[in-house]
């Protein structure tokens, strides 16, 4: 038991309570808060300006990068991950922190130990100062190359232990207090300077935060760091009890992105603890003055805050999706116009993960267990279950990122492990110990693109859309519109679209155009269906000016249907042929790579090729027996559901 007084003391009205104990704050608003809510689309130049500010409050950290940020930034906003840190850094002196997922480093699978030590290195290198390490698993064997690193640089190592619940309240044959004083012992053992219990979805209890917080204190004796968030709407009480049993730091965002799936507010806690020996001394009107920026600039994404995310959700406390994963999953089942199967996918979710050993679920086992949820109701059947299985659910199963909480479902691992690459004997040592070095092939990869270490690095993190990347950041493929910064006016006036659509008020459409003299005309061929349409050349694109359905009145011949076809094909893209089975994109995704080429023989069933879909990586086989024709995609290509990657002949 340590001997100094920890617990909340307060004054009477009269009396000042020396402030012998001050909470310690780390901010989360730059990182976990818009990740939270916005699916960490924000970008680096809405959080620049307020950098000085922030950095005047006195914060313990801020956490500022890692998590999705590293992937979102490279694949949906176009911004170079590495610059983020080494931009914010000219601004502030607070320390930096940030999310490593371990051996996962920021992505979703482990990676060899050459990768985790270099990636480890640049981010002491460009500006981290603290770094909480987690494992999904709480397998902290995957924490030992990374955690090396980081005490090589003399930087701080926060050790995190996932929390997670199998029944309502903390306790149960896995998640039980015995289960995390073990885990903190492991962590300091370790050499943890600080340890976090990390609460990905809210599910921490006020009395169970209390009663661990306590038993912890008693324990060990590196500082507690609590995390949790708000999902459930208990993450403020929680917070507070954590305080009055004597917790050193917690995690909170500023109010205009706080609460729903992100953070407890910390102007209202700063208010609550004045007065009181674990006073934080922070100056309120700074707090406002900061929060006013985040609130300023929230136009620009709340296009992305679904109307669900924006109230608590008490049915996380029985499908325990944490709220990173939830606004993801809402995001992702939007794009595939299958958001009404959202209540599916939370009844099937407990199943799943009971299934996959209990793992908690944070990332990347949220994605994992959700993303293989997502499927299970997109695509069984009463006869099958798990017909389409992720890599990383086959991974997992063969042991490649740990040792889960429980076993997993002995039924469902040989489903998945059938036909791994590596076996089909499930692995029991560390993972990374039996993946060989991969640093040196992706130098090799890039060696024509990358510039230094840092893009290296982005291309074996995320090797097809980081390679998109790394074209994008040097000018071999124009930015997508899609991908570009939306300005603030571009965002108040889809805003007033939106409210007057819902006040029933008429939005006016642009005017018709003059139709040009000189139009281009093309014949097009659609499952021998004959469309005449007129093309005028608009600022620089081809626009569309008309389609015009002519009716078929007699069965094309060969030469005429290859005829059309060869009038609407455009560069060197093979053609579709008019008959066979196609082979579908059943996700909106990327194409990773394809297993197959033109001509090949295939048996249904066959891996055809590997889409990367929702972060996952989904092998999409032969619906039929045949040989491969039509090819229509090549590696790094954006698909849409429901468009033909191949034909089976």
């Amino acid at each position: 038991m340590r001997e100094e007084h920890t617990e909340l003391i307060y004054g009477s009205p009269d009396e000042t309570v020396p402030v012998d104990n001050p909470l310690q704050i780390m901010d989360l608003t730059m990182r976990d808060g818009h990740q939270s809510l916005f699916a960490t689309r924000g970008r680096t130049e809405d959080l620049l300006p307020i950098a000085e500010e922030m950095d005047k409050v006195g914060f313990f950290a801020v956490e500022v990068w890692g998590g999705a940020t590293f992937d979102s930034m490279h694949r949906f906003l176009g911004e170079d991950p590495w610059e983020r840190i080494r931009t914010l850094k000219k601004y502030m002196k607070t320390p930096f922190s940030m999310l490593l997922r371990g051996q996962n480093l920021v992505g979703y699978r482990h990676y060899a130990d050459d990768v985790a030590r270099a990636f480890t290195e640049r981010c002491c290198i460009n500006g981290i100062d603290v770094f909480r390490v987690f494992d999904a698993l709480n397998d902290f064997r995957n924490f030992e190359t990374v955690v090396t690193v980081i005490k090589e640089n003399q930087k701080h190592f926060q050790g995190s232990i996932c929390y997670s619940l199998t029944e309502r309240r903390m306790g149960g044959q896995v998640y039980n207090l015995q289960y995390y004083l073990d885990k903190a012992k492991e962590l300091e053992d370790m050499g943890a300077d600080t340890i976090c219990v990390k609460d990905m979805a809210g599910l921490m209890s006020p009395l169970d935060a209390y009663r661990l917080v306590k038993a912890l204190k008693e324990t060990i004796h590196a500082p507690i760091h609590l995390h949790s968030h708000f999902t459930s709407g208990m993450a403020d009480i929680t917070m507070f009890k954590a305080i009055e049993a004597g917790v050193d730091i917690i995690d909170v965002c500023l109010s205009p992105w706080a609460y729903r799936t992100s953070h407890p507010a910390l102007e209202p806690l700063v208010v609550a603890l004045q007065g009181s020996n674990r006073d934080t001394g922070f100056d309120l009107k700074q707090l406002t003055s900061c929060a006013e920026h985040f609130n300023s600039i929230s136009p620009k994404y709340r296009h992305l805050l679904n109307d669900r995310m924006s109230i608590i959700d008490t049915n996380v406390l029985l499908h325990q999706t944490p709220g990173g994963m939830l606004s993801n999953l809402v995001n992702q089942l939007r794009e595939m116009d299958a958001l009404d199967k959202l209540d599916q996918v939370f009844e099937e979710l407990p199943r799943v993960r009971k299934e996959l050993g209990q793992v908690p679920l944070v990332t990347p086992t949220s994605q994992i267990v959700g993303i293989q949820t997502v499927n299970n109701v997109l695509f069984d059947s009463q006869e099958e279950r798990y017909s389409m299985i992720t890599s990383q659910v086959r991974d997992l199963c063969f042991g490649l990122y740990g040792q889960t909480p429980a076993p997993i479902d002995p039924e469902v691992q040989k489903k998945a492990i059938k036909d791994h690459p590596r076996g089909q004997e499930p692995i029991t040592c560390r993972p990374a110990d039996i993946l060989e070095p991969e640093l040196e092939q992706a130098r090799k990869d890039v060696q024509d693109l990358a510039k230094d270490i840092d893009d290296v690095l982005i291309y074996a993190l995320y090797p097809t859309t980081g390679k998109r990347f790394l074209r994008w950041k040097y000018g071999y493929e124009e930015l997508p519109e899609e991908v570009k910064p939306k300005t603030m006016d571009q965002a108040l006036r889809e805003q007033e679209l939106v409210d007057k659509a819902r006040k029933g008020q008429v939005v006016e459409k642009p005017a018709r155009p003059e139709k040009a003299q000189n139009m281009s005309e093309y014949n097009v061929f659609v499952n021998n269906e004959y469309f005449k349409i007129e093309v005028e050349q608009v600022g620089g694109k081809p626009s569309v000016s008309s389609v015009t359905h002519v009716p078929s009145q007699e069965p094309e011949s060969a030469s005429s249907t290859q005829q059309g076809q060869a009038e609407a094909a455009s560069g060197d893209q093979p053609q579709v042929p008019a008959e066979g089975t196609p082979v579908e994109a059943p996700l909106n995704g990327i194409i990773v790579s394809y297993q197959v080429k033109d001509g090949d023989k295939v048996d249904k069933g066959d891996p055809v090729l590997v889409l990367e879909a929702m972060k996952m990586e989904n092998t999409i086989s032969a619906p039929a027996a045949g040989v491969v024709r039509g090819i229509q995609h090549k590696e790094g290509d954006s698909v849409q559901r429901g468009d033909v990657l191949a034909v089976i002949a």
